[in-house]
């Protein structure tokens, strides 16, 4: 389906048509009709398939389309984000799809930064910025000193909403959602549906409409291998990959901040132009990684799972996996960071004995085995890759409130067409040629 089949305002046309988005992604199709209804959506879908997108779109096109019913001195959509960088990443694309639109702005709000960041919050939420990009931790922090009022909220989003319970921050979202008024609209995407997400839709949609995207198979130009081995092999096998020439644009994950920082430290030890992202650091020293790593000033970039999802760089050349992701999930967006643009790449995971039954049901998943490769010389074999029972040890928790009602006028389900997508406002033509003098857009 095209953008111009949805029923999207002509300034967001306008923006897509110079951005050259021209076709929805499967979840763009599914999940921008029910928004524009009025309707609380749970979309299921993982990385890299225009989830963005698919929430900011009709939220913008319906500020766009009926300014009465948003105020301007009001926060009119909140968007949750597990990360800086991903709400970064976020309010870039609300700039690009927002190019056209007049009087709504919007501002990422974060932790880590100085004072004078922290006070352009301030102003910006007093003054009624059109849309909050927020990670729950600094939000938090702005609602308890009574610098936000969230009770004309239009729109409450959350944005990858398995890996902010992942991170804890399932209460603060709770007393966020607490704050907002029974009118406002409801979104949540996630990449998986485990337990406890399935609880907290049940806790803050109404009545939801619930979109899921089969979870894509990892691209087949990455080329997927595996080392069995003990624990303490791990770095001997890193550093025999490395001897091999296969040391730029590299990034190592790991599931633990603690292992990650150990990893840094041993790898600059044999003189491995390193750098490490995790959550312990500033702001600023995550900017200052990430631009230094993207510059190709540092090799090899080891992280947490907070570069595997929603972050954008398209050149990286391999993917290692100190241990195994527990979700098969998990594991298609690290090894995703890498074959991107066209480009080949390669997937290596360090299988310990532990591991043995994840990456045995990632295989399951994959539908096929990953090459297991011989150990480097000088190394002994590592454990027999054979049957291994899984080690059960995790609860989740959940509650529910009241369902509520929208508040925005519904899309007449009469305008739609036999195909089911709506259709345009009376007298609105085909395509709105871009009026090229009311801006003119910098070259990228």
């Amino acid at each position: 389906m095209k953008f111009e089949e949805l029923d999207l305002s002509y300034n967001i046309l306008d923006a897509l048509y110079d951005m050259k988005f021209e076709e929805c992604t499967p979840i763009q199709e599914k999940t921008i009709p029910h928004i524009l209804n009025g309707e609380d959506v749970l979309g299921i879908a993982q990385t890299g398939t225009g989830k963005t997108a698919a929430y900011l779109l009709p939220v913008l096109s319906l500020i766009d389309d009926y300014p009465d019913d948003f105020p301007s001195d009001a926060i009119n959509c909140v968007i949750m984000s597990p990360t800086r960088e991903l709400a970064q990443q976020i309010d870039q694309a609300m700039q690009g799809f927002g190019y056209y639109l007049d009087g709504i702005s919007s501002i990422p709000v974060y932790g880590g930064n100085d004072g004078n960041r922290f006070d352009q919050e301030v102003k910006a939420m007093k003054e009624g910025a059109g849309l909050v990009i927020a990670t729950p931790g600094r939000l938090i922090s702005h609602l308890q000193i009574g610098n936000l009022d969230l009770s004309r909220c239009s729109f409450f989003i959350l944005d990858e909403a398995d890996r902010m319970l992942d991170m804890g921050f399932s209460e603060d979202i709770m007393k966020i959602a607490k704050e907002l008024p029974p009118t406002c609209q409801t979104i949540m995407f996630s990449a998986t549906m485990p337990e406890k997400i399935e609880e907290l839709a049940k806790t803050i949609l109404k009545n939801p409409v619930e979109v899921k995207i089969a979870v894509s198979k990892p691209a087949e130009k990455i080329q997927q291998a595996a080392y069995v081995c003990y624990e303490p092999q791990k770095l001997r096998i890193i550093e025999s990959i490395f001897r091999q020439g296969d040391l730029q644009r590299v990034i190592i994950f790991s599931g633990k901040k603690t292992k990650v920082k150990d990893i840094a430290t041993k790898l600059t030890r044999m003189k491995i132009n390193c750098g490490a992202m995790h959550s312990d650091l500033t702001q600023a020293e995550r900017d200052d990684i990430m631009f230094r790593f993207k510059a190709g000033q540092i090799d090899v970039l080891v992280a947490t799972d907070i570069v595997s999802r929603g972050i954008d760089i398209d050149d990286i050349l391999m993917v290692i996996n100190y241990d195994v992701p527990h979700d098969a999930e998990d594991y298609v967006h690290r090894i995703g960071r890498t074959a991107r643009a066209q480009r080949d790449g390669r997937a290596i995971t360090l299988v310990s004995e532990n591991d043995i039954y994840y990456f045995q049901m990632i295989e399951k998943f994959l539908e096929r085995e990953v090459t297991k490769l011989p150990m480097p010389d000088g190394l002994e074999n590592g454990p027999e890759y054979k049957t291994a029972k899984k080690d059960l040890s995790r609860q989740h928790q959940g509650g529910k409130r009241n369902a509520r009602p929208s508040q925005r006028p519904k899309t007449n389900k009469a305008k739609q067409n036999k195909e089911g997508a709506p259709k345009k406002k009376q007298n609105r033509p085909h395509r709105k040629p871009v009026n090229k003098s009311k801006k003119e857009k910098p070259q990228s």
